[in-house]
């Protein structure tokens, strides 16, 4: 079955045709990096109007890349859960019109459910339950996959995610956006024990994250170097903070697992593509015979290859949506 995917749920417009939900023909995104840089961030109404510029070159370019027509398509997966609500109103509006004109079915997706099939796309061999570590600019999650489409949400972040936090230091340092990836280099020649950040809820009974005590821990090492007309080592600063974030995301990730009883863990998202958090989750994971999974990078960030893949698996348990689909953009994932 050839499903056309949709994802529009933050500032990536972006469509992909993958066949019975494991074959990727074509995974076609466009970026608003351009914008992004010039506001420092994702402004939502922009990122809506730039999807409403985008989306019908990016549904033909998915299309015409793969060599199909929109003939051959046999359903229309989108996201329409979790998001920026003007953002997901784009990509529903597209996705209703093109399942009323091609009658074919529609299935609305949940964006974390998306991310969860990235992996699944790139590690088809990923046993079942696992636990999977979604992280990205807008989430942070530990979900216990128990099978395809049934999950259970353990931990989420109490405040910032760890992306979003990435962003924020990166922007306060003056590293540029997006942040992660200015981190991530930076923090290559930098101690990563220059600095004692704390580690968030990291020894607490709960499987939840909490990253905004650590953002203002390094703005007041950062100011108080300045205070004291200090040297401003902003290597180590990055590969200090960096380090913090990434030892509590794989120690919470090893705890749920163990609590879970799992031999396998995944990481998705776009800080899935840090390389420090893939360095140590792999070296951690081996050291105590767990199993740990990363999409390929072109996976990592927003992309409509693993919504097309969660539509499908949606689409085999007899789930469609009709032309009253709406968005839900702060809808929970469902079990």
């Amino acid at each position: 079955m050839l499903i056309l995917g949709i994802e529009t749920s933050c500032d990536e417009t972006a469509a992909a045709l993958v066949a019975d939900g494991k074959v990727v023909l074509s995974n076609v995104i466009a970026t608003q990096l351009d914008l992004l840089k010039k506001f420092g961030g994702v402004v939502p109404e922009i990122a809506a109007r730039r999807h409403t510029e985008l989306i019908g070159y990016v549904i033909k370019e998915a299309v015409d890349s793969a060599g199909k027509t929109l003939a051959d398509v046999e359903a229309i997966a989108v996201t329409s859960k979790q998001g920026l609500i003007g953002c997901l109103l784009v990509g529903v509006a597209a996705a209703k019109s093109l399942s009323y004109s091609l009658r074919v079915p529609l299935i609305g997706v949940h964006h974390i459910e998306g991310h969860i099939f990235a992996n699944l796309l790139s590690n088809p061999q990923i046993p079942m339950p696992h636990i999977c570590l979604t992280v990205s600019g807008g989430h942070t999650m530990l979900v216990y996959v128990q099978d395809y489409c049934q999950y259970e949400l353990l931990g989420s972040t109490l405040d910032d995610a760890a992306g979003e936090a990435f962003d924020k230091i990166a922007k306060f340092l003056g590293l540029g956006f997006p942040g992660g990836p200015a981190i991530d280099n930076l923090s290559i020649h930098g101690s990563r024990k220059a600095f004692n950040f704390p580690r968030p809820l990291l020894r607490a009974n709960t499987l939840d994250f909490s990253f905004s005590g650590l953002k203002t821990s390094v703005i007041n090492a950062f100011k108080k170097r300045i205070a004291n007309n200090e040297v401003l080592p902003l290597e180590d600063i990055a590969a200090s903070f960096q380090e913090a974030i990434v030892d509590v995301l794989v120690s919470k990730t090893l705890r749920a697992a163990s609590q879970r009883k799992v031999s396998a863990v995944s990481v998705t998202g776009g800080v899935s593509a840090n390389r420090r958090l893939r360095e140590v989750s792999l070296d951690t994971c081996q050291q105590v015979g767990i199993e740990v999974f990363f999409p390929e990078l072109s996976l990592c960030t927003d992309n409509a290859a693993m919504i097309a893949a969660a539509g499908y698996a949606r689409l085999r348990q007899g789930e469609a949506a009709n032309l009253s689909l709406n968005v839900l953009p702060t809808a929970l994932l469902e079990v």
